[in-house]
């Protein structure tokens, strides 16, 4: 029995993870213990809570395993700047004494890290460091019901690799190509998401959000496809890329782009953070996700030819896209897709320990047939009644207990039917970026005025940002065109013809704001401009809390759907202990909260009209 600790740190998304007997035991990001959002800096409370959770200390981990091989890092950073010379002098002055100090050290930094949760013998700690893709490809193929598959990453950039197509058999995983720095598909899309105005690492969601608002049939956006394709990349027929390196300044400057080249090729200056958002933006937005699509549909393509396997597994931050993920179920390629859930940085811990387990102690892999052994991706920590009526007593919060969990339900659901916005936080936390209805905040997704009242009352965030339905598994079909589950929100289907409204000739000629505003279904709540939706089939076996609480307000409503947003406000990483959630829960407009078996009215709160008591000044994200 091999107990194995995953780490990632040090660049975006620090996460720790502990696999005993290849089961994930648990797995969690440090941002929610720390409340630093996309944190790099080493998982001391991430680590502490997996071991806690399994009662192993380090002394008993057969090894720790890092996420990817830093001096091969280090060595496309030389090699670049060398390429390169001698532009980008003053990136490399400014990072070289960075990677010498501290990353050059990275077996120290660790050691040092490990040194901070307990005392232990470091001469009998096994370190291991795995090439990055193939931790995400692990991250894939491991807890997949695949017994084979082929698995394609594609992210930003790990080492030298920014995607590739491995073939997993049993419990081996064999490289068989990759796409290698500076072309990157991950790369090219943070690079637009930086000139329309988002964070990179963060932002790219609100570039996929956005995407939609652009009018595909305009001449306009037409244009954009083609400047994108033949200025800036060039896309092969096996999906790989080159990327016009006049154009980006990410491999040996400060920035993402040479903003004065896309200027003059786009018609528009680089757009602040937070700057206004025009047709002319939207029409950007849809061509380069129209392009990644297109690239995404290729690399799968071509993953199926080289392995000839019949099921697909997907990780690195691309798979995040669910619009393109949608779009590649579409194509029928294979029979089935595994999406990691947790598919960015943060999953490459889990992916770390997991190929050790099987590559490394060459240990045996079980299949579950029809299940995924993410468990739901509920592997975070949960939190005790005593827990939270510690947390409600130092508020002093009005809170009331409900014995009966079908109890709980009806209430809740009385409470979603009549515009209401909960919290609800119950059991183990998620895994990845997605709330999946342990951390969430609910609402209807029939009432017309709750994305409005969703994005600027409770999330302040942008007004054109989409919500996403939880949808139970078996009413699926009844508002999607969508043949497969989507446990983990991570795709986009289209709402069934039948409950679309008709849009106006003109609906094109509208503004943003406009077009946002107008019906379009009767679940209006939910629906994209497209007439899109990021859905989440939420399944009685991995959650059925969850399940009940649907399923009770499909029996008081007839609509076996609510929306769900992960519980917390913009730029705060999503809540994790009771704490966390009452001071959510007191710094915005939602209404109720429910930590368990308890109930919170925010108006019987004390103190509950004074907001800015409980204000945070989280970065923006």
């Amino acid at each position: 029995m091999k107990k194995i600790l995953g780490i990632s740190a040090f660049y975006h998304d620090s996460a720790a993870a502990l696999v005993i007997d290849g089961k994930i035991i648990a797995a969690a990001q440090e941002e929610r213990f720390t409340r630093k959002k996309h944190t790099s800096d080493f998982p001391v409370n991430a680590i502490k809570f997996c071991l806690e959770y399994s009662g192993c200390s380090i002394d008993e981990l057969d090894s720790v395993v890092f996420y990817d091989k830093p001096f091969l890092k280090f060595e496309r950073l030389l090699e670049t700047y060398y390429a390169f010379a001698p532009k980008g002098l003053l990136s490399f002055l400014k990072s070289m004494p960075v990677w010498i100090k501290e990353k050059m050290f990275l077996k120290k930094l660790l050691y040092d890290g490990l040194n901070q949760i307990e005392t232990y013998d470091r001469k009998k700690l096994k370190l291991l460091f795995p090439e990055h893709h193939l931790s995400h490809a692990a991250s894939a193929f491991y807890p997949s019901p695949y017994n084979e598959a082929a698995i394609l990453t594609i992210d930003g950039v790990g080492e030298w690799a920014t995607a590739s197509i491995c073939h997993g058999k049993d419990n081996k995983i064999i490289m068989l190509k990759e796409m290698r720095f500076p072309h990157s598909v991950g790369l090219l899309y943070s690079a637009f998401t930086y000139y329309l105005g988002f964070r990179v690492n963060s932002g790219e969601y609100k570039l996929m959000g956005l995407a939609p608002y652009g009018n595909p049939d305009a001449n306009q956006t037409n244009k954009f496809i083609g400047l994108i394709k033949e200025h800036i990349v060039t896309i092969k027929d096996d999906g790989s890329i080159w990327l016009n390196q006049d154009c980006f300044n990410y491999a040996t400057g400060l920035r993402m782009i040479n903003e004065k080249r896309w200027k003059k090729l786009f018609g528009f200056p680089c757009v602040k953070p937070d700057g206004k958002i025009e047709q002319i933006h939207c029409d950007l937005a849809y061509a380069i996700q129209h392009v990644t699509e297109e690239i995404v549909i290729k690399m799968a393509k071509e993953a199926k030819r080289v392995t000839g396997a019949d099921y697909l597994c997907m990780a690195g931050g691309v798979a995040l896209n669910c619009v393109a993920n949608g779009k590649l179920v579409k194509e029928h390629i294979f029979k089935d897709i595994f999406f990691q859930p947790a598919a960015g940085d943060a999953g490459g811990a889990l992916g770390a320990a997991l190929m050790a387990n099987y590559m490394y102690y060459r240990e045996e892999r079980t299949i579950t047939s029809g299940e995924d052994l993410m468990q739901g991706a509920f592997l975070g920590p949960d939190f005790s009644e005593k827990e939270a009526i510690l947390t409600f007593k130092k508020h002093k919060a009005v809170y009331r207990k409900v014995e009966n969990f079908t109890e709980l339900c009806s209430e809740v659901a009385e409470l979603l039917d009549v515009g209401n916005v909960v919290g609800w936080f119950q059991g183990r936390m998620e895994y990845g970026p997605r709330a999946l209805g342990n951390r969430s905040i609910l609402g209807d997704a029939r009432n017309t005025d709750m994305q409005k009242k969703m994005n600027l009352k409770i999330k302040y965030r942008e007004g054109f940002r989409p919500f996403a339905p939880s949808v139970l598994i078996e009413d699926s079909n009844d508002f999607f065109d969508l043949q497969v589950s989507s446990p983990y929100m991570l795709l986009i289907a289209y709402v069934k013809e039948g409950r679309r409204k008709k849009l106006p000739d003109n609906y094109q000629e509208f503004s943003l704001w406009e077009k946002l505003y107008h019906e379009r279904s009767d679940v209006q709540a939910i629906t994209h401009l497209d007439f899109s939706a990021r859905i989440q089939t939420v399944h009685k076996q991995t959650n059925p809390k969850y399940w009940q609480l649907i399923n009770t307000f499909k029996q008081k409503t007839g609509y076996g759907i609510v929306v769900n947003t992960s519980f917390n406000v913009r730029g705060e990483p999503i809540v994790c202990t009771p704490e966390d959630a009452y001071k959510c829960f007191m710094r915005t407009e939602m209404d109720y909260l429910v930590v368990n078996d308890f109930i919170l009215c925010k108006t019987e709160q004390p103190d509950w009209q004074n907001r800015e008591k409980w204000i945070v000044k989280f970065k923006k994200d």
